[in-house]
């Protein structure tokens, strides 16, 4: 079974709960305009990227593919570092060399050992499995880091303070990984199904998925705390 191409007006029609919820959060005072401004902002980056991709997918270029992850951890390590009260050139540079390092290491072990891609700029697999990982990354560093700065700033020594961040930063990751098959049918696992694939290969896959995506952000998030410590102490 193929997917068509959605009308405009039935798009449209995705983002009444988004409104609904901007709705409550005006009038319970959280921020409407937060709300809006992200969707807004989803709107308009899943646009630009879907002409981006076009491009990408076409060109065929180990370079393009090299700049493409490039933006996603430049990218991912600034809007990691978001939630924190404080931030500086040396702080962006903590989150970025944990998301960069744990992100091209996983990055690497699933496209060339486990899955076997045979060009490592093949668009269509690397662009998505990058995407994944990084996005992924960035969430659980972020948790972790607001956690750990939390902690700190309520007087809580620091090895109490990263064993409580880490712990709090990895509880989507463990969600996801005792909910999956039972609550919900994960992103990659639904479309593949989606477009038609066997679902014991779609399974394979989702478990490939699964499995980069908590060791991505688990070790993000520890390496996040050991250059943090470091930083702190020095």
């Amino acid at each position: 079974m193929g997917l068509d191409l959605i009308p405009i007006a039935n798009l449209a029609l995705a983002f009444l709960p988004g409104l609904a919820v901007v709705a409550i959060m005006y009038r319970w005072g959280v921020g409407a305009g937060k709300g809006l401004y992200a969707n807004a902002r989803m709107l308009v980056q899943l646009v630009v990227i879907g002409y981006v991709l076009t491009y990408v997918f076409e060109a065929d270029n180990p370079w393009v593919i090299v700049a493409v992850l490039a933006v996603m951890t430049l990218a991912s390590a600034w809007i990691a570092m978001r939630p924190l009260r404080a931030s500086s050139v040396r702080l962006y540079l903590v989150f970025l060399a944990a998301l960069g390092s744990t992100g091209v290491a996983v990055f690497w072990l699933v496209t060339q050992l486990v899955l076997e891609v045979e060009r490592w700029f093949e668009p269509s697999l690397v662009v998505p499995i990058a995407g994944m990982i990084f996005a992924n990354t960035m969430n659980t560093v972020s948790l972790t880091a607001e956690r750990y700065e939390a902690e700190l700033g309520h007087g809580v020594e620091r090895t109490a303070a990263r064993r409580t961040a880490f712990d709090a930063g990895l509880i989507p990751q463990v969600n996801s990984l005792l909910a999956v098959g039972l609550v919900a049918l994960p992103g990659m696992m639904t479309g593949q199904i989606l477009a038609g694939v066997d679902p014991l290969v779609a399974t394979r896959y989702q478990i490939v998925v699964m499995c980069m995506v908590f060791g991505a952000g688990g070790l993000g998030a520890a390496v996040y705390l050991m250059l943090q410590r470091e930083r702190l102490a020095a």
